[in-house]
């Protein structure tokens, strides 16, 4: 027995002579299957796992080529290695038997020991190309793996960032969640695609990241800020950036767009840099709505929180001039989904 005793090899020739011959020289090391015509080899090779298929070209009906040609079709038979044998030694035949898949040919008369050599020879090469994909698959699954590992580490690492930046803010990270979910939903609406979509939800969380630089005296005041109190508190978009800039991530460069832009305004009138229309980044757009919507019906030490269907209807009113139009056309349209969300968080 070889060391490819287990291997299977379907034996493919109308002339039951050859299939003889091949029978007695490879029956003691393998493995082997029969098919008198191409209509049989094609259904043994898909109901049977093959190692190699030794096929012939002439053959009455379907042909060796039309053979191969089908099997290299298929999904479950394409990556099965074929030897054409053939009487014919004709180098054009060779060409576009190679050019079709195969992967050597064995010519008629057969020379035993030139067959056995062949065959060996191919099936440790698929043995080696298996061993191979075996282990590529292993360091695939590894590297998704640790993949998703840094993936929950960076998740971690933004949360607890947003968190510790809202405790300063309102004393309660329910707000941070909720504008996570709501540009979440919102930007599905305004066509991100879905990686763009959960970076989004979670980059959106560190909109406000640079309230950590801002005195507690400000954030907490519950009186109307001083001129002087306000120029600080609209500092916190450039502390943010400056916070959250340098890194390679894509996620984080996304919170740095954010914390920096979420200010902007429609008309050009927002802070820090007075873009305008579509020169604030859709991401910062976004969450503009996202986080204005929340603070409306969010309790705060200057105000209460406004009733749900008021909160709507100044987020309408800001159309076109402090929001995007299209952006509060598709909020508009997520109206009850956006209900939904709040009374689950109450």
């Amino acid at each position: 027995m070889t060391e490819h005793a287990n291997r299977r090899i379907l034996l493919v020739d109308d002339t039951k002579a050859n299939i003889d011959i091949l029978v007695q020289t490879l029956r003691e090391d393998y493995r082997l299957g029969v098919a008198l015509d191409g209509e049989k080899a094609i259904e043994y090779s898909h109901t049977n796992h093959l190692d190699l298929i030794l096929l012939d070209i002439l053959m009455p009906g379907m042909d060796g080529f039309e053979v191969c040609r089908r099997l290299k079709e298929a999904p479950a038979t394409r990556d099965i290695p074929i030897i054409f044998i053939t009487a014919m030694d004709d180098p054009a035949h060779k060409r576009k038997g190679l050019s079709i898949g195969a992967v050597d040919y064995i010519t008629k008369p057969f020379d035993i020991s030139e067959v056995k050599a062949r065959v060996k020879t191919h099936l440790t090469l698929k043995v080696t190309q298996e061993s191979l994909k075996n282990k590529n698959l292993i360091l695939e699954e590894k590297v998704r793996q640790r993949t998703r590992e840094l993936k929950e580490t960076q998740v971690e690492i933004v949360n607890r960032l947003s968190l510790a930046s809202k405790f300063r803010d309102c004393g309660t990270g329910q707000n941070v969640l909720r504008i996570s979910h709501l540009a979440e939903m919102l930007g599905r609406m305004a066509g991100l695609s879905e990686e763009e979509t959960e970076r989004l939800a979670l980059s959106s969380t560190l909109h406000d990241a640079g309230k950590i630089g801002i005195s507690d005296e400000i954030l907490m005041k519950k009186g109307k800020l001083t001129d002087a109190e306000w120029v600080q508190m609209k500092e916190h978009t450039t502390i943010g950036a400056r916070l959250l800039a340098g890194s390679r991530s894509p996620l984080m460069q996304d919170a740095q767009t954010i914390a920096l832009t979420h200010h902007e305004r429609w008309d050009g009138t927002g802070y820090n840099r007075g873009l305008k229309g579509d020169e604030i980044p859709l991401i910062g757009r976004i969450v503009a709505i996202c986080d204005v919507f929340d603070a409306l019906i969010s309790e705060r030490p200057h105000k209460a929180p406004w009733p749900v269907e008021k909160a709507f209807r100044e987020i309408r009113h800001r159309s076109g001039s402090h929001f995007d139009p299209r952006l509060v056309d598709l909020f508009m349209e997520m109206r009850e989904d956006v209900i939904d969300l709040i009374e689950k968080n109450d």
